[in-house]
């Protein structure tokens, strides 16, 4: 058995179209030729061109000298290049291979030369040399899923809430994100459990809001909520989905403050609040765990929030979160003035 791949001879090509013609097949071939047959029958699917026109020698000949010494084509994220620089400055402001092949695409749909795939990026930076620049790049690249543990493993965060409305029960076009004004929301602690970060997630849109707060206290949860929700505009404040932390014990307060009908997740089910849960992980790239939130300023956050809602998100065809929240908001203010008139 052959341990490295060597293409078929001009013999052996020969061979093989014979012997097809002759009705043998590939695995009989194969053993004459001392080859695989997979090896073969690659050979056919290059070079077979229609069942009128079947496996042909010298034409497969032909073109795989041709192959061999046609000119390599110039790499698209070659060192030095436009197009590595602009994939090199969009990684740096957190954008993943993925994000960056989508929004290329979509901004220059034409232009086949500002095309690269993720598979691409990816290969180009582990392929630089050793140095700064490759370092900080593979720093940047987001790392996936970093197994977070359910909060079951650790304290129990969630009790009996009074007067709690079950997941179950919220309308259907929450679950469908076809309507927008229904957001998901959730607290990230700092070290000790002594600072924590509210953080709310428009299902729609994906557009992100960060919240500063003293602490993790059901006072402190209401306060920061309610201002955050009271400056979305009314329409784009239907429903809040949360788990059954006991930081909001003051649900129904926050109901009668912000008019937003609050439910609750089922225990230990994360991916009922999925839009959150994804979003969380990439605020960790921002605030670490196991560091004090307390430190970062509302500025900061906000700075946050903007870069998170700046990056195109493929399940928004690679619109932006802040494009499609900005054009959602801008249509319920004209459908808003035409009522008026």
């Amino acid at each position: 058995m052959q341990t490295h791949y060597t293409h078929l001879g001009p013999e052996e090509r020969a061979t093989l179209m014979l012997m097809r013609q002759e009705g043998h097949s590939l695995t009989t071939i194969a053993q004459q030729l001392k080859r695989s047959a997979s090896t073969l029958s690659r050979e056919l699917r290059r070079n077979s061109i229609t069942t009128d026109q079947p496996y042909d020698a010298a034409k497969a000949g032909r073109r795989a000298r041709a192959k061999l010494f046609a000119p390599r084509k110039t790499k698209k994220l070659a060192a030095g290049s436009h197009l590595l620089n602009i994939v090199s400055d969009l990684i740096k402001l957190g954008w993943s291979p993925q994000q960056i092949n989508g929004r290329l695409r979509d901004i220059f749909p034409d232009r086949a030369e500002m095309h690269v795939s993720h598979e691409t990026i990816y290969t180009a930076l582990y392929a630089m040399p050793r140095g700064e620049l490759r370092k900080e790049l593979i720093r940047c690249l987001r790392q996936g899923h970093d197994g977070r543990r359910s909060r079951g493993q650790g304290e129990d965060r969630r009790g009996k809430l009074p007067n709690m409305l079950s997941i179950h029960e919220r309308p259907p076009e929450v679950e469908s994100r076809l309507v927008p004004g229904h957001w998901e929301a959730d607290l990230i602690k700092g070290a000790g459990n002594k600072s924590s970060v509210a953080t709310l997630v428009e299902r729609t849109t994906r557009f992100v809001i960060l919240a500063k707060m003293p602490n993790a206290t059901a006072e402190a949860t209401l306060e920061a909520l309610t201002m955050a929700l009271n400056r979305i505009d009314a329409p784009l404040r239907q429903t809040l989905t949360y788990d059954q932390g006991r930081e909001m014990s003051r649900h129904a307060e926050l109901t009668e403050r912000t008019g937003m009908t609050v439910y609750f997740a089922d225990p230990h089910s994360p991916w009922q609040r999925g839009s959150n849960e994804n979003m969380n992980g990439l605020i960790r790239q921002y605030l670490p765990k196991g560091t004090d939130l307390s430190v970062h300023s509302q500025e900061y956050l906000d700075a946050i929030a903007h870069s998170l809602n700046t990056r195109p998100r493929a399940v928004l065809n690679f619109k932006m979160p802040i494009e499609v929240y900005a054009a959602i908001t801008a249509a319920l203010a004209e459908s808003t003035s035409e009522t008026k008139h």
